[in-house]
């Protein structure tokens, strides 16, 4: 079975990489118009792109689009972190990850959101489940974090070398 994994950095997709080829052949997805400055999407692409490409992934990048995420969260921006923003945002990553899962064949997406504890799983998997409704391709509803799953992203990022970034990526993650 195919699966497609949104990814936001290789610290996070790492091990859900990992944790997905034991039952699915994945393909990974950059799709973060929310990452500010592109200085920081650029690195983050690139960290992910490597591992990729290293360990024989085929690799896909959405185009950079943030003029397009500013529209969507437009008078969200005072929102906290886990706030209606970051739902909105989420909605939008996994809607265009669902849509490209479903325009290439694929049996089902994912995402590496739910591997960080500063994350609302609960905003995650509904936004994904939404995503699953619109194209019609099932959503792998999996937290990442039990079993350890977060401390053993850290190590295979600490293993790796990665760079592991500060924020959530967003401009208001970031104050």
């Amino acid at each position: 079975m195919k699966i497609l994994l949104h990814s936001c950095c290789a610290p996070c997709g790492a091990y859900v990489i990992e944790q997905l080829q034991k039952d699915y052949d994945v393909a990974v997805y950059f799709c973060n118009p929310n990452i500010h400055p592109e200085e920081e999407y650029e690195r983050r692409k690139m960290e992910i792109k490597n591992y990729c490409e290293n360990q024989d992934i085929e690799f896909i990048e959405e185009k950079y689009n943030q003029a397009e995420w500013f529209e969507t969260v437009k008078g969200l921006e005072k929102e906290p972190e886990r706030g209606k923003r970051c739902s909105v945002c989420f909605k939008m990553r996994l809607g265009k990850t669902a849509e490209l899962a479903k325009e290439k064949g694929f049996d089902c997406f994912t995402t590496t959101l739910a591997i960080s504890p500063h994350k609302d799983t609960n905003q995650i998997f509904a936004a994904g489940k939404e995503a699953e409704e619109k194209a019609g391709v099932k959503f792998l509803a999996r937290d990442w974090k039990l079993d350890n799953g977060f401390k053993c992203s850290c190590d295979i990022s600490k293993e790796q070398g990665f760079y592991r970034q500060k924020y959530c990526g967003c401009v208001y993650s970031k104050r």
